[in-house]
C-alpha cells in the first residue's frame, strides 16, 4: 500500500502546540514575527504547501494536502492564512481529532456554485501560465501590488522566501489548491465544533464579511474578528495585535467557569470581535472595542 503524500516544515519552541500555514507564494518563513512571538510560550510547527519551500516538489490534491498538513500538525491548535486558511478548515472537517482550535485569517469555505467555480478556474488557469510565462520575481510584483495588500510591507524575509519558490511550483500550487478546487464547504461549517477564531483587516472587506457569515454558520463555538487598518494579511501587518488577539483566545485561564465564557477583548486596539451567536454593532476599527462572548480556544497538550 503506497504511502500517503508528506509536506515538510519546521520546529520551534516548546509548550502546547500551534501550526501555522501560510498562504499562496510563500513559505513557513513568512509567519516571520507572528511565529517568533508564538514561539515563546508554544511550540510552534510552520508547515510548507505544496508547490512552496521545503515542499517544493511536493504535488498534491487539496483533499491529500488537508491531510498531510494534520500529518505534520498532529494535535493541535491550527493557524491558517487565506489558503492555509482554507486547507485548514477542510482538516478540521475531515480529521476534527487533530484540531483543538482553528484560527482563519482570510479564509473563505468555497464557492457556492458551479459557475463561480468554473469562471474562477478558468482565471486561475490562466494566471498558472502567467507565473509559468514571467517567473517568480516579476509575478510577485504584480501579485503584491494588488489592493488587498496596499498596506502591507513586506519583510526581506518573507520577500527572500517568496522569491525562492519556482514558478512551476507555484502555478501547480495553483491549479491543484486555488478556491476553484475547492469543494465548497458552507453547508458543513455547523460539524465544526472545536472553538473558532476567523480574522480578517477592516480594510478587507470580502473576507471580514465572510468571516462573520463563517461565525453565523458554525454557531456560538465561533468568534469573527477585525483588526483596524488591516488589509488581507492582518497578521503580517500588525503581528503584535495579531498574536495577542490569538493569544487570549489560547488562555485557559479566559473562560468563566461552568457555561460562561471570557468577554474577547483587545482594550484599546480597536479590535471588533463578533460571535456567531450574538453579533455585536459598532463600527470596525473605532477606538472603542466591540467586546463578545466566546468560548476560549483550549490550550493543548504538547
Amino acid at each position: 500500500m503506497p504511502s500517503r503524500p508528506k509536506l515538510r516544515g519546521t520546529i520551534e519552541g516548546a509548550g502546547p502546540r500551534l501550526t501555522l500555514v501560510h498562504g499562496f507564494t510563500q513559505t513557513g518563513r513568512s509567519w516571520g514575527e507572528v511565529a517568533r512571538l508564538f514561539a515563546t510560550g508554544f511550540e510552534v510547527r510552520r508547515v510548507d504547501l505544496p508547490g512552496h519551500g521545503l515542499s517544493a516538489a511536493a504535488r498534491m490534491s487539496f483533499e491529500e494536502t488537508a491531510s498531510a498538513i494534520g500529518d505534520l500538525g498532529g494535535r493541535s491548535v491550527y493557524v491558517g492564512y487565506s489558503m492555509g486558511a482554507r486547507l485548514c478548515l477542510r482538516l478540521a472537517l475531515d480529521r476534527p481529532e487533530l484540531v483543538r482550535g482553528l484560527v482563519l485569517v482570510g479564509g473563505s469555505p468555497g464557492l457556492t456554485t458551479d459557475l463561480e467555480r468554473a469562471s474562477r478556474r478558468a482565471a486561475d488557469e490562466s494566471l498558472a501560465h502567467d507565473i509559468e510565462k514571467v517567473g517568480t520575481a516579476a509575478f510577485l510584483r504584480r501579485w503584491l501590488s494588488q489592493r488587498m495588500f496596499a498596506t502591507l510591507t513586506p519583510t526581506d524575509e518573507d520577500l527572500a522566501s517568496r522569491r525562492a519558490n519556482s514558478p512551476e511550483g507555484l502555478a501547480a500550487a495553483l491549479r491543484a489548491l486555488g478556491v476553484a478546487a475547492q469543494e465548497p464547504l458552507w453547508k458543513r461549517l455547523a460539524e465544526l465544533d472545536m472553538p473558532v477564531l476567523l480574522v480578517a483587516g477592516e480594510l478587507d472587506a470580502k473576507f471580514a464579511i465572510s468571516g462573520e457569515r463563517m461565525a453565523a454558520a458554525i454557531g456560538a463555538n465561533a468568534l469573527a474578528a477585525t483588526l483596524p487598518g488591516c488589509g488581507h494579511a492582518a497578521h503580517l501587518e500588525q503581528p503584535d495585535a495579531f498574536c495577542r488577539l490569538v493569544w487570549r483566545a489560547l488562555d485557559p485561564k479566559a473562560a468563566h467557569e461552568g457555561s460562561q465564557a471570557k468577554r474577547a477583548s483587545n482594550e484599546g486596539s480597536g479590535t471588533t470581535l463578533r460571535t456567531g451567536s450574538t453579533p455585536s454593532t459598532g463600527s470596525s476599527g473605532s477606538a472603542t472595542t466591540s467586546a463578545a462572548r466566546s468560548p476560549a480556544l483550549p490550550k493543548p497538550q504538547a
